[in-house]
Order: structure tokens, then sequence, then C-alpha cells
């Protein structure tokens, strides 16, 4: 019997919604289908700006939530043209996974007496609308629970990765680079020790605004215009000094921290510099954080799977393997999944565990009390 679940993904870059069709029947997960609808300019700007307060946010953010619901759709029916041309009946689908547009993270804290202060995490979607439209069952809100169990409640794929790019007799690292970057270190499959992951910090999202502002490009092709630059150590120094780079693990962020106005904020002293010097940095920005993470953690891996946009970004991947030399940095194509898949597969296979009833998260990873049955279910 075939096992047919949608995942959903529409990250902190931006860009759009990209879905896959997966079949997880047999020994490893396939994907019949694929699809993404970017976001047109205007929305875009506006999810940006829901990121922040704002005039009447809640209005819009209601209103936010139903057009994206709209977008999935959208990717939807191209998923369910192309399973038709495979012979796979739409009623063969047990569900969507949709994730939704994350707009507020704020996960559990403690303050200076230790004492816990319950977080919250917030992510636009109107999952009932999205049933309504696809006639499909729709599992959303997986990171609540997590939070709600004192976690993270991210990162999530971690589970995921080890399923799919763990091996037997040694450590992987995978490493997505979205807007923001975070890291799965996954020990020996008979190893005692537990998978790990966390956000390293940045990924494209700090790149993508200094390139837009600048050049009025959405982001920088292969990281040519980086390459141009050179980097500011004065510059790089600075925005290292955030004390999200040291905090320990288990630990995740956002566009709450690393936002348009923490970068106005840290390129104030630098307002004399090239452009493309800035952009160079922003990027060593990105590869100096997620090196620091690959040393203290998986230094005895042999692989650095990379996935996600950043997967794109060639430059972006030289300087890694610079910084890295003991291992070998690739992209996940290598092992049979496009970077652009990767996330939207992982919320597929979240949503058939919550539909087995079974976990989706690890509490090594988000620091939650324990195993949790992740996501709420929309019914059609």
């Amino acid at each position: 019997m075939h096992d047919y679940t949608i995942g959903l993904m529409s990250g902190t870059s931006l860009d759009g919604a990209d879905g896959v069709l997966v079949d997880f029947s047999g020994d490893k997960l396939r994907v019949v289908a694929n699809a993404s609808v970017a976001f047109d300019e205007s929305f875009r700007a506006e999810l940006l700006a829901l990121n922040t307060p704002s005039h009447n946010e809640l209005h819009r953010a209601a209103l936010a939530g139903s057009q994206l619901a709209t977008v999935y759709a959208q990717v939807v029916a191209r998923l369910v043209r192309q399973a038709s041309l495979h012979g796979i009946a739409v009623e063969r689908i047990q569900a969507i996974g949709a994730h939704g547009q994350t707009v507020r993270h704020q996960p559990l804290q403690r303050r200076s007496d230790q004492a816990a202060v319950v977080g919250y995490t917030l992510q636009l979607n109107n999952p009932a609308l999205l049933a309504e439209l696809t006639g499909l069952d729709v599992v959303a809100d997986f990171r609540s629970r997590d939070v709600a169990a004192g976690g993270q409640g991210a990162p999530l794929v971690p589970a995921f990765h080890q399923g799919v790019f763990g091996c037997a007799d040694r450590t992987v690292a995978v490493l997505n680079l979205g807007g923001i970057s975070n890291i799965s270190v996954l020990p020996p499959a008979a190893s005692a020790r537990p998978v790990l992951g966390f956000d390293c910090g940045p990924g494209n999202a700090l790149m993508d605004a200094w390139c837009l502002q600048q050049t009025g490009q959405p982001f920088d092709a292969g990281g040519a215009w980086a390459g141009s630059g050179r980097l500011v150590p004065a510059l790089l120094a600075h925005l290292l000094d955030e004390p999200y780079f040291t905090l320990p693990i288990p630990k995740s962020t956002g566009r709450d921290l690393f936002s348009l106005r923490w970068l106005a904020d840290k390129l104030q002293p630098f307002a004399g510099e090239r452009p493309e010097d800035i952009q160079n940095t922003l990027t060593e920005l990105t590869v100096r954080a997620c090196s620091a993470a690959v040393v203290s953690y998986a230094k005895e891996g042999k692989e650095l799977i990379v996935c996600g946009g950043g997967a794109f970004n060639a430059y972006l991947l030289q300087r890694l393997q610079s910084q890295l030399p003991f291992l070998r940095v690739l992209t996940s194509d290598a092992h049979g999944l496009p970077p652009l898949q990767v996330e939207a597969a992982a919320f597929a296979w979240l949503a058939r565990q919550m539909l087995k009833r079974e976990p989706g998260n690890l509490p090594a990873v988000t620091g939650a009390a324990g195993p949790r049955v992740l996501g709420a279910l929309y019914p059609a």
C-alpha cells in the first residue's frame, strides 16, 4: 500500500511556498511531485512588516493567514495535477502538513532566578480555509505543543533528517540555510548519543535584505556580489558580538532578533563601507556562525549536507568548505533530495507522525519535557 502525504513550507526567506507529495511506503521516502508558488512583492512586504509590531496588525495578520492559505491551495492543486499523471487519485492522499509563516517566535525563557516564563510561537495560516479549498485533511500548528512542554518549538526537522540522511557508522551534519540557519547533528545509528539540533543564527535573511536594499534584487545570485567584495573584519567582529551566538543549546531564533532593525543598528558605525564589502561580511557572518556550530558539535563528521535556498549560493558554500577543511561540504542533491524539497518533505513527515499519534519532536533538540505529538488536525 502506498502512503501519500503532502508537505508545505514557507520559510523565513519569504520568497514563496514550496510543496511536495511524498510516498512513505518504501524503505526510503519518495517525492512523487513537487511545486512552488512565489509570493508577489506586496504580499512578501506585508509578511515582513508583520514580523514587528505595527498598526492594526491583528486584522492584517488574519487577512495574511487567509491569503497564505490560498497560495498553499495553489501549490496543492499543482501537486494533485502531477499526482494524477502518475495515476494517484486525490482520495489516496492522507493529509497536508502546512507549517504556516512564522512572524513571532518567543519560546521558553528563564529569568535570573531561573523561574520559567512560558513562551509562544506564532505562524500565520488558515488551515480551516486550506481544508475547505483542497478537500483534504490539514495538519498545522506544529510548534505550539513543544513550546507548551517547555521546549523551543524549533527546530523540528532533526528527527526527519536522521531518517533521511543518518548513517549507521558515522556522524553526519545537516545544515539548512533558509532565512535562519539551523543544524542537525546526526550521530551513528548504533550510538547512544542523542540527535542534536539548533538555530545557528542568520542564514539568508540579512544577506537578502541588504541585497534588495542596495541592488533591487531579492537575493545575491550564486553569491557573486558578495564574492566581488572584501571582508570588513571590524564589522564582522561587531556582528558576532551578538549574545545569541554564545548561548548554550537548546536554542532557537528568528527575525524577532535578526531583523532589519538589528542590521541597521549594527551597520551605523560602518556607513562609509562599500555595499559589496558589507555583503561579503554578512555572508561571512553566516559562514562563521554555521562553521562554529559544526566545530562545536560535529567535528568528527565527514560530511556537511546543505539544504535550503542557501545551497545555491556557490560563494557561501566555498567559504564554508574553507572554514571546515576536515569534512566535505555538499548539497542534499547528493543524497537524492533536492535542497528546496527537504523542509517541505519534513512537514509531510510531521503530519504523518501526527496522524499516527506518534511524537514529532526530539526533547534533546528542543528542550521539551518529553516526546510530544505535534500539530492540530483540521478535517476536510
